[in-house]
């Protein structure tokens, strides 16, 4: 399952002429019943260059029993961060860096497919990314990082929905030393401030998505404050958290090695699949609510006892 649409979307990624539209085309192409697929360009701000335009791709899937069809089965959100797919005229192809958005678009087709043959799932679902090929690229230690076309706020104003009630946020995170294995892992649970635990029903889901012992990464405090506030942060993963009240887990795909996101011939497609498959069924057992990004009882506890965090939002 994803093994499809990991090669459809792959190969657009590699293609120079990649744009939102591309991939706006290959969605459509699942003919699901009710979904709506938008493309929004917006210019790229200073000090990319501003002559290209960043193309947000949206995607939302209705539920049997979701908000759009007047029920309350739950919303789940999906984005996809990164800087950029490529890295024109530097870079020919599509670098490491998109792996978050081929993760994104490729469960987002499945999702769309599994919707068109008639398995609709109870809750919505809305997907979010990002397309740019034009970039800088950043010399850093210990690996060279991605620019990237616009602001993490304005991502963050284009990617992240009220109406998501819970958010996985996917993101290329190989140029580090705190998470060295081949594969997927993923974070604590954020929400509001507070770093929570590793929510354990998607410990459980990752097993059995990739067949091996859960990965998950740390956080610091710093990862769930904005981006542009001057501390070193892990990468943007976590950033959809400062901007929503849902709780938020990083979904990061990762290497043994430290690989730098401007690198080509750097994704791994045993990675991708692994990845695409824990959103999917992510999707799929969210919107049942039979699992939960976090314990919202002992969260309430958390905030009575040691009150509001939302400073760390800002």
């Amino acid at each position: 399952m994803g093994a499809r649409e990991i090669a459809e979307v792959t190969e657009l990624m590699d293609d120079p002429r990649l744009n939102g539209e591309r991939i706006a085309t290959l969605l459509g192409s699942a003919a699901a019943p009710g979904a709506e697929i938008t493309v929004t360009s917006v210019p790229y701000e200073a000090p990319e260059d501003t002559r290209q335009t960043c193309d947000f791709v949206r995607v939302v899937l209705p539920g049997s029993k979701g908000a759009l069809a007047g029920g309350d089965a739950p919303t789940l959100g999906i984005i996809g961060r990164l800087g950029a797919q490529q890295a024109q005229p530097a870079r020919i192809g599509y670098v490491s860096d998109a792996d978050g958005s081929t993760v994104a678009i490729a469960a987002a087709l499945r999702l769309l497919r599994l919707a068109a043959a008639g398995a609709q799932l109870p809750g919505d679902v809305i997907v979010t990314t990002h397309i740019a090929t034009h970039v800088s690229i950043t010399p850093r230690e210990p690996a060279d990082f991605m620019g990237m076309p616009v602001s993490s706020a304005t991502m963050n104003e284009h990617e992240v929905d009220d109406a998501m009630d819970a958010i996985l946020s996917i993101d290329a995170s190989k140029g580090n030393r705190l998470i060295n294995h081949p594969g997927v892992a993923i974070s604590p649970t954020a929400k509001e401030g507070y770093l929570l635990p590793v929510a354990p029903g998607l410990l459980t889901v990752l097993e059995y998505a990739t067949g091996a012992p859960a990965r998950t990464f740390p956080l610091a405090l710093q990862d769930i404050t904005p981006y542009d506030n001057g501390y070193r942060h892990f990468n943007s993963i976590m950033q959809p958290t400062v901007a929503t009240s849902a709780p938020v887990v990083g979904v990061a795909l990762t290497a043994a090695a430290v690989v730098p996101g401007s690198s080509t011939g750097a994704s791994y497609e045993p990675a991708l699949l692994e990845a695409t498959r824990f959103v999917v069924e992510t999707a799929k057992q969210f919107t049942q609510s039979r699992v939960v990004f976090h314990d919202a009882d002992e969260y309430d506890r958390l905030v009575d006892q040691y009150g509001d965090l939302t400073r760390f939002q800002r």
